[in-house]
């Protein structure tokens, strides 16, 4: 595989993708939310592959989750990608406009990034995520998927192209890099001359390596702890309701929680029900001194370990630390990078603000699950990634992430003075 010629085929697509209309666009969705639906039974066999060789490598229930696709969750994937058709394009639009004192109107107006290279792993849905969202903002993409899901992602991708020939739309606009040697990977981060951004999706590792070889402006996101800090103002057992469903509702999503701190005037009711909560949905507990002893009756426990709360679990664990109060919580989250996604179950309002500002996570929830930051339930259609970086975008990138802006001065024949 030439990834010279793949990134010049992209380039050569994003132009023709830049000024092609929103009902252009819309087709060819439409197009591929009808392909995935008519070659469900091919899709399913290649995704059937990937998981019998994931078993046979050993990998965990909770990661098969991600990597499984069945009738429901691909009609579900299909009925996302005509979501993204009833959706504003934002291409086009203007962000503000203002008329100078020498008579010129100046505005400026979205355009797409270009081309977007995207890493990301296991989950195939994903790549039908970030096509139909590139694709209806004028974007080229080049994806490379994890191991686990090839086969899944080369059907998946096979459906996207031969959708965008049947609406007259190049094919090389979505490419899949359809070799899961790592040197490629590196070839992609170094193809600055045709792509415009590279979007990780993946653990720290992933985005590390990105950051240090990438001469392309990377975008961070994905990965973070995420944390629930509960005080003593609220209903034990509404709160329980909101933790248990932060860890237990998807845990290998990014948004899952990873570690519940608990205010030491809470914990003597709170951490009893927790056990009772936890060992019901089969969650394995990792607990800091100050929290052990009132877990006793957990089912699975063991005393934290370094790095333990540096941890994204992705699976049926949680850390739990108790804490005197909000100050120590917000520490604790500092020290232990809570970027993505962290919630403060509180009825005071001091303790809720100071939570809110001092968190520096790219989706912030009081008296609310962790599990809602997701581009479908913000309202976005779909999302690209989630960005904890703070520059550019942060949280779920959507439609208006996946583009940029030129200045647009219009005038009568004006000269500078």
């Amino acid at each position: 595989m030439d990834m010279q010629i793949l990134g010049q085929q992209a380039q050569q697509a994003s132009f023709e993708l830049a000024t092609a209309s929103t009902a252009q666009k819309n087709a060819a969705l439409l197009a591929i939310a009808d392909e995935l639906e008519a070659r469900e039974a091919e899709i399913l066999a290649a995704n059937a592959n990937d998981l019998a060789a994931a078993r046979e490598a050993g990998i965990g229930e909770a990661m098969l989750d991600r990597l499984t696709l069945y009738p429901e969750r691909l009609a579900g994937i299909a009925s996302d990608v005509r979501n993204v058709v009833n959706l504003n394009d934002p291409v086009g639009s203007e962000i503000d406009c203002r008329v100078l004192e020498n008579g010129m109107r100046l505005s400026r107006r979205r355009v797409p990034l270009g081309v977007v290279g995207v890493i990301y792993e296991a989950r195939p849905n994903v790549t039908i995520d970030i096509a139909a969202l590139c694709l209806k903002t004028g974007n080229a993409s080049i994806l490379r998927g994890g191991k686990e899901t090839f086969q899944s992602n080369m059907a998946l991708v096979a459906v996207i192209q031969a959708a965008l020939e049947k609406s007259g739309l190049p094919a090389h606009s979505v490419q899949y890099i359809a070799k899961p040697d790592r040197e490629l990977v590196a070839q992609l981060l170094k193809l600055d001359q045709y792509v415009d951004m590279i979007i990780p999706r993946g653990g720290a590792g992933l985005h590390k390596m990105c950051q240090e070889n990438s001469t392309i402006p990377v975008i961070i996101g994905g990965f973070g702890i995420s944390h629930v800090y509960v005080d003593d103002s609220v209903d034990v057992d509404k709160a329980l309701d909101v933790i248990e469903n932060s860890k237990v509702q998807r845990p290998s999503a990014c948004n899952a929680l990873d570690t519940l701190l608990v205010d030491q005037a809470v914990a003597d009711s709170l951490l009893p029900k927790l056990v009772e909560r936890m060992n019901q949905a089969k969650v394995s507990l990792v607990a800091d001194a100050s929290a052990y002893a009132g877990l006793s009756g957990a089912a699975e426990l063991r005393e934290a370990a370094d790095g333990d709360f540096d941890t994204e679990w992705l699976s049926f664990t949680l850390g739990v630390k108790v804490v005197a109060d909000v100050d120590e919580a917000i520490a604790h989250m500092r020290e232990h990078n809570a970027s993505h996604s962290d919630a403060i179950l509180s009825y005071r309002m001091p303790a809720i603000e100071k939570f809110v500002n001092a968190a520096g996570s790219a989706a912030v929830y009081v008296n609310a699950s962790t599990r809602f930051t997701d581009g479908a339930q913000f309202g976005l259609g779909a999302e690209v990634a989630v960005s904890t970086q703070k520059l550019h975008a942060r949280g779920p990138m959507g439609l208006e992430e996946l583009t940029s802006y030129k200045w647009i001065g219009v005038a009568d024949m004006l000269v500078r003075s």
